[in-house]
């Protein structure tokens, strides 16, 4: 099997390509490196350095290809500068997302897998965890983006009759993960922590996401080739965590013993969230095994 895989030198991506790889299935890459790293490129997959928003590129690639899987993971995953400068978001998760639509319609692809989010597109459920009839009421632009996208590729595999399984996300951390990014609390506390420095909880430690280790990502992505026909599917663990208790963790794992520094907790993020696995279990034979003390520790073992 031939899969095109977006984003495919970042961090969720590139453990992505490397299970498939390593399946025996084979890989082409786009990938633009605006978050990913030439670092994570697994060296048996055909890479292309192009933006998603490029149309022209983007067909000639997939003319050239003809992949029979798309795995659309590339994405500005940014939800307080979506806030106020929406465009370049709206540009790459939107008119990106439709650029590679119109691009596998016109080969005949068989499925499009997508990663969409848990958390940004609910926004604050009135009940947790949110299920997928939990109404998309989104914060963000982040989060607006990628229920557009949703749609278009409802839209799109209707239009080319081709399949489509979108995976909901919750918050994903493990190796590769970028410390400098907006996003990835438990790869930007770690960072901190390593270096003695004390990381900053927006709010007063309350705010809760529900976490998944990035292997548990990977296994829902593989069976996701065979099972899922045009479905929506939560991944989650159906727990909410605090930032407080990701804190806590990473600190007695690293024997860090100063305390975090509270700010202001910031506009257009969700205060309570956590989101169901049931569907996912029924559809796909699909649940998260690694919770999080195990992932933490598998995480901090990767970056001494």
């Amino acid at each position: 099997m031939k899969i095109l895989v977006t984003g495919g030198a970042g961090f969720i991506g590139s453990h992505i390509v490397d299970a498939y790889i390593n399946l025996g299935h084979k890989v082409v890459i786009i990938d633009n490196f605006s978050t990913g790293f030439r670092k994570n490129l697994n060296p048996k997959a055909k890479f292309y350095k192009t933006d998603i928003r490029n149309l022209p590129k983007i067909e000639k690639i997939f003319q050239k290809e003809k992949p029979q899987i798309i795995n659309h993971l590339a994405a500005i995953a940014e939800v307080i500068k979506s806030l106020y400068d929406p465009l370049p978001t709206i540009n790459v998760n939107v008119v990106g997302t439709i650029n590679l639509l119109l691009s596998a319609g016109k080969i005949g692809v068989k499925k499009f897998i997508f990663s969409s989010s848990g958390g940004a597109i609910y926004g604050q459920p009135d009940k947790i965890p949110a299920d997928e009839n939990t109404p998309a009421i989104p914060l963000s632009p982040y989060g607006l983006s990628k229920l557009l996208g949703e749609e278009c590729i409802k839209f799109y595999a209707k239009h080319y009759n081709f399949d489509y399984l979108i995976f909901r996300y919750p918050n994903v951390y493990g190796p590769r993960q970028n410390p400098k990014g907006e996003g990835g609390v438990v790869a930007i506390f770690s960072g901190l922590i390593k270096e003695g420095e004390q990381p900053t909880i927006f709010g007063d430690g309350t705010k809760t996401r529900d976490y998944i280790y990035v292997d548990d990502v990977v296994k829902a992505n593989i069976i996701g080739f065979k099972k899922g026909k045009n479905e929506i599917l939560n991944l989650g663990w159906a727990k909410k965590i605090s930032d407080q208790k990701i804190f806590d963790t990473i600190a007695k794992n690293l024997n860090f013993k100063k305390p975090p520094i509270y700010t202001s907790f910031r506009r257009s993020e969700v205060y309570q969230t956590a989101i169901t696995n049931a569907k996912a279990k029924k559809i796909l034979g699909w649940e998260p095994k690694i919770n999080l003390e195990e992932g933490i520790k598998k995480y901090l073992h990767t970056i001494e």
